[in-house]
This record gives structure tokens, C-alpha cells and sequence, in this order.
């Protein structure tokens, strides 16, 4: 991206540019959150991808709009989006460089999708199993602690929409990240809450991962419902020990996905 004058004598490695202006070529002119999300999708995902490397320099913001069919406005809104995502930084005359990879928020939800459009890198996956195991137990010893009956009540309503739908539907999948989301939520602890976006995401794209690979191995519901269970009945030692399982297992139950 050039400056704001509009200048597109910015170059860079076009590796990336041909698959995503293949698919922004059908785009139509136009502004909007819809619009400015699909550009950002695209390159995000070829970002992530590896299309464009760390250190590369996007095409300018005229060469990049015509060849995307957008306006220079959507594609700029598009360049905001992945700068609050750590992903791109862009300075006058110097154009929009692509970061190193730790600076990016890849627990954002949306990168988390982004990554998940194509094949997973394999330690990626295995980082955000770690971070759960981390995470997630613990979080469950402390929702035993401290649920509301509203809390229950969450928990329960999303296991009803994983056995009414299924893991291998969206509707079910929604129900599972839910049910995470509403362990942490039962915490009350702030910090702990603000991961709900992440680790509801990361369960949601790894599930579907697993799902477009084959059928899942086995039925993860009843370890759900252990959890439940044990929360329900405040028993911290026995929700944490039982969440710790149902990641062990999703972990694994991945790694075999993968493998395929």
C-alpha cells in the first residue's frame, strides 16, 4: 500500500496476488463492512498461508484495488483491519509490510479462520491444544467453584444443540464452542473470559478440521458431559480432571486428522 496520495510504485512479491485477485476479480466496486471484510479475508488467508512471507511489501493500493475490482477506499479499510491484527504495518512511502508472525494476533477469531481455510500448520495446532490444556482445566475446577444456576443453564442449552445437531453440523459445532465459552464465562474471572472468543473459536475450527478430513473417530459429547456433571455438582477436582481428558482427547483425535 502507498502513501495516502495514492502513489502505486510500491512493488513487492506478487507470489500471493494472483489467487486473490483471481477471486476479487468477481467482487463488485463498492464500500462497505462486507466488502472490506472479504479483501481482508482474502489476504489474510494468503498471508497466513505462507503466499506472502514476513518482510514482504504488499502491491500498492491503485495496482492492488484494479486488480481486486474495488474501490481504493475498501481495499484501505481492508489494510486497517489486518493492522489491529498485527499482521501488516504500514508506513509513508515505505508501503504495507507484512510482520513476523509474532506480532500477530493469532487468537483473534477471524486469523484463527483464516488459518483454518487451508491445511493447519501442524505446531500451530499442537500450540493451541497447549494453551487449552493450560487454560481449560483449571478453568473448569473454578466454574465448579463459583456457577450460577445461569451458568447451568448455558452449559446445558449447549449440549442439547450438540446431540439435537451433531458435531458435524455448523448448528452443533456452535453448541460446542458455546458450552467452552460458557465454562470460562462461569469463572467470573475477567481475564479468564476474555480467552472465551479465542478458545471458542480454536474449538470450533478444529472440530471442523477434524470433520472435513472424515468422520470423527468417536463421540466427544459424553466427555462434555462429564464436565458438566462435575460443575454441576461442584466438584472442582473431578471438572478439572475431566476437562483435561476431553482436551487430551481432542488433541489426539486432531493429531489423527492430520496424519490422514
Amino acid at each position: 500500500m502507498a502513501s495516502e496520495d495514492g502513489g502505486d510504485g510500491v512493488t513487492g512479491d506478487d507470489t500471493g496476488m494472483t489467487a486473490v485477485a483471481a477471486a476479487g476479480a468477481r467482487t463488485p466496486r463498492g464500500t462497505g463492512r462486507r466488502l472490506h471484510g472479504a479483501i481482508a479475508h482474502k489476504l489474510g488467508t494468503a498471508i497466513v498461508s505462507g503466499e506472502y512471507a514476513p518482510g514482504d511489501i504488499l502491491t500498492g493500493e491503485v495496482a492492488f484495488s484494479e486488480a481486486l475490482n474495488v474501490s481504493r477506499s475498501a481495499y484501505r479499510e481492508a489494510m486497517q483491519v489486518l493492522a489491529a491484527k498485527g499482521m501488516v504495518e504500514s508506513r509513508p512511502k515505505a508501503g504495507t509490510r507484512v510482520l513476523p508472525r509474532e506480532r500477530w494476533n493469532l487468537l483473534d477469531p477471524d486469523v484463527l479462520a483464516w488459518v483454518f481455510t487451508g491445511e493447519p500448520d501442524v505446531q500451530f495446532v499442537r500450540s493451541l491444544f497447549e494453551l487449552r490444556a493450560v487454560v481449560e482445566p483449571a478453568a473448569a475446577g473454578f466454574a465448579a467453584e463459583r456457577r450460577s444456576r445461569q451458568d447451568l443453564k448455558l452449559m446445558k442449552d449447549a449440549l442439547s444443540a450438540m446431540r439435537r445437531h451433531t458435531l458435524a453440523t455448523d448448528a452443533g459445532r456452535a453448541g460446542d464452542r458455546d458450552f467452552h465459552r460458557a465454562v470460562l464465562r462461569a469463572t467470573g474471572n475477567d481475564a479468564l473470559i476474555v480467552l472465551s472468543a479465542s478458545i471458542g473459536a480454536a474449538v470450533n475450527w478444529t472440530t471442523q478440521f477434524k470433520h472435513r478430513q472424515r468422520a470423527l473417530p468417536r463421540n466427544p459429547i459424553p466427555d462434555h458431559v462429564k464436565v458438566f456433571d462435575a460443575i454441576a455438582a461442584q466438584d472442582a477436582a473431578a471438572a478439572s480432571e475431566a476437562m483435561r481428558v476431553l482436551v487430551d482427547l481432542a488433541l489426539a483425535d486432531t493429531r489423527t486428522a492430520m496424519a490422514r
